[in-house]
């Protein structure tokens, strides 16, 4: 049976990275991978344990069909190293740290996939990405506004694929909840609990 696609979204500073260090271990425990990224920014692959690699680098990466997904965003490039669709085939779950803007196109590609929706208190967020000193109020401003335009249509949606984690509260909290998420995830593609066999 092939693994499923989890696809992680959400806005700067609602604690992506943080989630996914948090329950990386209990992730593996459940037969679930936490894809490392390659991006074109080595500070910020010390963030997340992705691989920094230059502009150049990665441009060749591609060229070579490196990558089973890749997006630009922010200035930086992202690519998903194409052995996921190995562990998928091999029936394991592979969790992607992946871009909003990219959403479309991934589901093209899997269309079968689960999405994991990160959302934090609207005023919590303003003062993360404050704290963060990275933009201007103007700018952090417009970037709230787009994230409320953003999770109201995506929860309208009522997607059945879509699953909305709120990490305003206490980190581990979301680690449980995300965890919640992956067993419904699994039992719904047979597996039992312990991921193996089947569910009655």
């Amino acid at each position: 049976m092939a693994g499923r696609l989890i696809y992680l979204i959400g806005p700067s500073g609602s604690g992506k990275d943080s989630l996914l260090d948090a329950a990386r271990s209990r992730l593996a425990e459940r037969g679930c991978r936490i894809v490392r990224r390659v991006i074109t920014r080595s500070a910020e692959a010390v963030g997340e344990a992705a691989q920094g690699v230059s502009p150049e680098q990665f441009a060749a990466l591609l060229a070579q069909g490196a990558f089973a997904l890749s997006w630009q965003a922010n200035g930086l490039s992202y690519g998903i190293p194409r052995e996921i669709d190995d562990w998928l085939a091999a029936g394991e779950d592979v969790l992607v740290n992946g871009s909003r803007a990219h959403l479309a196109q991934t589901r093209e590609r899997y269309p079968g996939m689960g999405v994991l929706l990160l959302t934090v208190d609207h005023t919590l967020l303003r003062q993360r990405l404050i704290a963060r000193g990275r933009e201007s109020l103007e700018d952090i401003e417009d970037r709230l506004a787009r994230n409320a335009r953003f999770t109201a249509q995506m929860i309208a949606g009522n997607d059945a694929g879509l699953y909305v984690l709120d990490n305003s509260g206490a980190l581990e909290d979301t680690v449980e909840h995300l965890l919640s998420v992956l067993l419904k995830i699994q039992c719904g593609r047979g597996l039992a609990p312990d991921g193996g066999g089947t569910v009655a």
